[in-house]
């Protein structure tokens, strides 16, 4: 074994999945279950038809707590912090002062004066010594590095709520409804319920402390919850066109043309407020398009689109059975209806420009 490999985290759930034969690859810094023996299209469609469980305990955790938390996190994130009510979540981009995007991130109010915020696991090192910079000087603020202390599993499905409900003390009563958190007991463990995920799916994230993870995923599982990947859970964020950092997401480009402008809000002069509206002002030259594929072929991130363009996630859809992706394209051909061509590996394959998600349940 190499020494890069040696040096892999694990996450409290890696015995579990060596033993369901899981094909564990470097992640991250993680070593971090890719598939599990069924395969990548019956997780995916597990996910859409009934529920599949995630170990995401490689994602990242800050608390910021104090009574200027909400100054603090108001300065640094780009929606309006003050809206998130004591239970709820947000979504928000962490961006440079030139606008460039350093993640994407969800923050949970947990009291009047502490909130959580989850990071992307390649990005935890690098968010939270940004949260700590910006904290230096300002006062009535304390920013905690937590990853260390949770493992956080999602339960994803349209029957992921009655299972976890089956397994929570109070039943459904005690979890929280979409883009809600409540502190509950599951599986006899007490954990943090989220309503929120990654896959188009209903479900909840449940935040756990490490050594309580084992016996929760395996009561989740027990109560029929199959264990689901890293592939699938891509494709699965894919179909219905939510953000990867690292393809869709990066420094070099902010969250206009990435049609995240929703989550940005100027007027509470977050660092990066001024570039992003003038990128608003002035309209970005480029946007983030999905597309699918007309005919055979599969795309992969860095695949050219011809008349310029480049394809920032790619692949096959379980769902839909064809490829599929999402491109940053010039202004002009990102209209839903426009026929592109992308170049996979010398062959051009056709494809047209589709509205956002492109998987709807009934269709």
């Amino acid at each position: 074994m190499s020494a890069s490999e040696t040096s892999l985290r694990r996450t409290p759930l890696y015995a579990r999945h060596e033993a369901a034969g899981a094909k564990l690859v470097p992640f991250a810094g993680w070593e971090m279950p890719v598939q599990y023996p069924a395969g990548i299209r019956a997780e995916h469609l597990t996910v859409r038809e009934a529920v599949g469980v995630f170990d995401v305990s490689h994602m990242g955790e800050i608390e910021t707590r104090g009574p200027r938390a909400l100054d603090f996190l108001q300065r640094i994130l780009s929606n309006d912090v003050a809206r998130i009510a004591v239970g709820a979540a947000q979504y928000s981009v962490l961006c440079k002062e030139d606008g460039g995007v350093l993640d994407d991130l969800f923050t949970y109010r947990l009291a009047d004066e502490r909130y959580l915020t989850v990071t992307n696991a390649a990005n935890h090192d690098k968010d939270l010594a940004w949260f700590q910079r910006q904290a230096e000087g300002f006062d009535g603020v304390e920013v905690v590095d937590r990853a260390a202390d949770y493992a956080m599993l999602a339960v994803q499905g349209p029957q992921a709520r009655a299972l976890v409900a089956g397994l929570a003390a109070g039943g459904a009563e005690a979890l929280p409804r979409r883009f809600r958190v409540a502190e509950a007991t599951v599986a006899g463990a007490p954990a943090l319920v989220c309503g929120t995920g990654y896959t188009g799916e209903d479900g909840v994230e449940l935040l756990l402390a490490p050594d309580d993870a084992p016996a929760v995923w395996d009561a989740l599982v027990d109560a029929g919850a199959a264990p689901t990947g890293l592939a699938a859970r891509d494709t699965l964020r894919l179909e219905v066109c939510f953000h990867l950092y690292g393809n869709d997401l990066m420094e070099s480009r902010g969250p206009i043309a990435a049609g995240l402008g929703w989550c940005c809000k100027e007027e509470t002069g977050f660092i990066g407020s001024e570039a992003v509206r003038a990128a608003r002002d002035a309209g970005p030259s480029e946007l983030l398009a999905p597309f699918v594929f007309t005919g055979p072929g599969i795309p992969r991130q860095g695949n050219a689109v011809v008349g310029g363009g480049e394809v920032t996630s790619g692949t096959l859809s379980p769902s839909l059975e064809t490829g599929i992706g999402m491109a940053y394209l010039p202004v002009e051909q990102a209209v839903p209806g426009t026929e592109i061509e992308v170049d996979v590996r010398g062959k051009l394959r056709p494809a047209v420009v589709k509205e956002k998600p492109l998987f709807r349940k009934g269709t």
